[in-house]
C-alpha cells in the first residue's frame, strides 16, 4: 500500500469525495488523508455542486449514482465551469457504453467497483501528475495549438473540440511530439492501465482524434508508425 512518503509531490491537495455510499466514502477518506491529501466528503450531488462553486479542489472523485443530482449530470455541470478540475468516476456500472458516457460527460478516468486500494492511488496519482504545472500550459506542433489549463485546441485558428479522454491522448502525443509512441504506452499513459493486446481501444481513439485533427485539405499531422504506434509530427 503506498503511503505518504510515495505522495511528497501531490501531498496537501485538495481532494473531493462524493459518495452515497457512507461506508466506502468513509474508507476512502481515511486511506486518502493518510496518504497526505486534505478530504472533503459530501454524499449527493446538489450538495456537491454547491461546494465546488464556493470552493477550491484539486481531484473530483465522484459515484454515478448520486441522489438529487446523478453523477453524469453532475459532470456535465462542472466541466464547462471548471475545464482543468481532474474528475475520477467510480462505477458499479460494468457496460463501456456507461464509461464512454461518463468521458463524453467530462470524466478524465473510470474505477470500477470493486476497486483495489493500490489501483485507486495510482490514478489519483497520475490525475495530479498531469495537472502539477509542470508542462508548459502551451504546446505546438506546426499549426496545431493546445491549451493545457483552458483545455482548448485549435489549428490555424480553428477551434477543434475533444471528448477529455481525446485531450489527454492529443496532450500526450504533444509532450512526446517527434517520437512514435506505442499503443501500449498510450493505454498505459491515458487510461492508467496494464497494456491489453486483446483490445483495439487506441486505435479507436486515435481515429476520432485523427479525423478532428486532420482535416482534409490541411497537411497531415497524425501519422500511423506500422508495428509501433503512432507519431505527431508535421509531415
Amino acid at each position: 500500500m503506498r503511503r505518504a512518503s510515495e505522495f511528497h509531490q501531490v501531498a496537501g491537495r485538495r481532494i473531493l469525495i462524493v459518495e452515497d455510499d457512507v461506508s466506502l466514502a468513509g474508507f476512502l477518506c481515511r486511506e486518502l488523508q493518510m496518504a497526505g491529501f486534505t478530504v472533503e466528503l459530501i454524499h449527493d450531488g446538489e450538495a456537491a455542486l454547491s461546494s465546488l462553486q464556493d470552493h477550491r479542489y484539486d481531484l473530483l472523485i465522484l459515484d454515478l449514482n448520486l441522489p438529487k443530482l446523478d453523477g453524469i449530470s453532475l459532470l456535465e455541470r462542472v466541466r464547462p465551469a471548471q475545464p482543468r478540475l481532474p474528475m475520477l468516476v467510480l462505477t458499479a456500472r460494468c457496460r463501456v457504453e456507461d464509461k464512454v458516457s461518463a468521458f463524453h460527460s467530462g470524466a478524465d478516468d473510470c474505477l470500477t467497483k470493486p476497486f483495489s486500494l493500490v489501483e485507486l492511488l495510482a490514478r489519483v496519482q497520475a490525475l495530479m501528475r498531469r495537472n502539477s504545472g509542470l508542462i508548459p500550459n502551451c504546446s505546438k506542433v506546426g499549426d496545431l495549438v493546445l491549451h493545457r489549463q483552458e483545455r482548448r485546441v485549435e489549428r490555424n485558428g480553428r477551434r477543434i473540440d475533444l471528448t477529455p479522454r481525446e485531450f489527454a491522448i492529443l496532450e500526450y502525443m504533444m509532450r512526446n511530439s517527434g517520437r512514435p509512441v506505442s499503443r501500449a504506452t498510450l493505454f498505459e499513459e491515458v487510461w492508467n492501465m496494464p497494456s491489453d493486446p486483446s483490445t483495439n481501444i487506441v486505435d479507436v481513439y486515435m481515429k476520432y482524434v485523427r479525423d478532428k485533427v486532420d482535416l482534409p485539405g490541411e497537411s497531415k499531422l497524425t501519422h500511423t508508425i506500422r508495428g509501433v504506434g503512432y507519431e505527431l509530427r508535421e509531415a
